[in-house]
C-alpha cells in the first residue's frame, strides 16, 4: 500500500481512535457475561493499536497472522516492546479464535477477565510508542 505521509498519519490516528472505541465496548459485555464478545473486543482493540504502530512505521500486513509476525519481528524481537506484550497479543488472538469459531467450547470469565486490565495497559504502552517522536 503506497500512502502519502498525510494519509499514513490520518490512518494511524483513526486506528488509535478505533482501538479506544473498541475497548470502550468491553464493560457492557462484561456486565452481561458475554465472554466471547469481550474476548473479541479485547483482541480487536489490540489489533487496531498494533496495526497503527505498523502503519506508522511503514510495515504492511495482509492478514492477522502477518500483523502478529511483523509485530513480533520488528518490535518484540528488537526489544522495542516487552516480550510479555507480544505474548499477550498472541494470547488475545487465540482467545478470539476460540470464542468466535469453537462450537464446542464457551470462554469463561476466568479466562477472559484478567486480560481486560492487561489489554488496557498494552494499548497505552503501544499508543505511547506510536506517539514518540
Amino acid at each position: 500500500m503506497s500512502l502519502t505521509e498525510e494519509e499514513r498519519i490520518d490512518i494511524v490516528k483513526y486506528r488509535i481512535e478505533k482501538a479506544e472505541m473498541t475497548f470502550s465496548h468491553i464493560q457492557i459485555n462484561i456486565e452481561a457475561g458475554y465472554w466471547e464478545i469481550v474476548a473479541n473486543r479485547l483482541y480487536y482493540a489490540a489489533y487496531y493499536i498494533v496495526s497503527a504502530l505498523l502503519i506508522k512505521n511503514k510495515f504492511e500486513a495482509k492478514s492477522h497472522d502477518g500483523i502478529i509476525r511483523l509485530f513480533g519481528q520488528h518490535f518484540v524481537a528488537t526489544s522495542k516492546v516487552e516480550k510479555a506484550d507480544g505474548a499477550l497479543y498472541s494470547r488475545l488472538f487465540s482467545l478470539r479464535l476460540k470464542g468466535d469459531y469453537n462450537d464446542n467450547y464457551n470462554l469463561s470469565e476466568e479466562e477472559v477477565l484478567p486480560r481486560v486490565k492487561e489489554t488496557a495497559r498494552f494499548i497505552e504502552r503501544i499508543k505511547a510508542l506510536i506517539l514518540q517522536d
